[in-house]
């Protein structure tokens, strides 16, 4: 297996609320672990939940005893959305805090992931799928017929979401279980990046570097290139 991550600020905002974590080791029962947050609130509340969400979910995967990899990751995940939402409720400086948040582990042949919010995994192998599902509301207009993708893109309310690490008491998880095949990469992502790039960008953009940190460094380039209008987070799988 191979790995990269990057996370840059980008041209417009005064912070990075973004937070990403690999480990190429195991991580509790898990083989490995990679996880992509994109904070929300004010200043300090966005910072916060991301950075917040990812260590406690990282110390909660490894006490889990649990030999099904879903299992462990959805109580994990529910554990740490409880925390972050009695911190935020019991904090005038933390109102409003809340994360997306992708979780990944591979396994041969396979991999599990959790979503939360419109932070993206895709994979791509001679073409781009994006597995994750939008957890935002122009999406579910999308869903609904009332928007098509295209319009969607340039949607004003594109970065209200629907789910998020935090927000409420309890929160409705996403999984994917997918069948990898020689020659894929997964590429996980904040909507730093899907917003200043589509999906065929993104390929074509991977296509011209060879290994992961040439990707990801040419990802974060263009997504500034193209405005850089919030926080790029990338992590990119090769080699699975």
């Amino acid at each position: 297996m191979k790995t990269f991550s990057k996370t840059d600020i980008g041209r417009k905002r005064e912070m990075n609320q973004d937070f990403v974590y690999t480990s190429e080791q195991p991580v509790g029962i898990l083989p490995n672990l990679f996880l992509v947050a994109d904070g929300m609130g004010g200043h300090n509340a966005g910072d916060y939940a991301s950075k917040f969400t990812v260590e406690t979910l990282v110390a909660l995967i490894g006490e889990y005893q649990s030999r099904d990899p879903k299992d462990v990751l959805s109580r994990a995940i529910l554990e740490t959305n409880r925390r972050l939402f009695f911190n935020a409720s019991s904090d005038d400086a933390l109102i409003g805090a809340g994360t997306t948040l992708v979780a990944l582990t591979v396994y041969p042949g396979r991999a599990i992931v959790a979503n939360v919010g419109d932070s993206r995994l895709y994979v791509i192998n001679n073409g781009i799928r994006q597995i994750t599902k939008d957890h935002s509301l122009v999406q579910e207009m999308v869903q609904r017929g009332e928007m098509n993708e295209r319009d969607a893109r340039r949607h004003p309310d594109k970065n209200i979401i629907t789910r998020a690490i935090g927000a409420d008491e309890s929160v409705m998880i996403d999984f994917f279980d997918l069948n990898l095949r020689k020659g894929d990469q997964i590429l996980m992502c904040t909507d730093g990046l899907s917003n200043m790039l589509d999906d065929e960008e993104i390929r074509l953009t991977m296509e011209q570097e060879r290994d992961p940190a040439g990707q990801a460094m040419r990802l974060v380039e263009k997504a500034n290139e193209n405005g850089g209008m919030d926080n790029i987070s990338v992590v990119i799988i090769d080699e699975i």
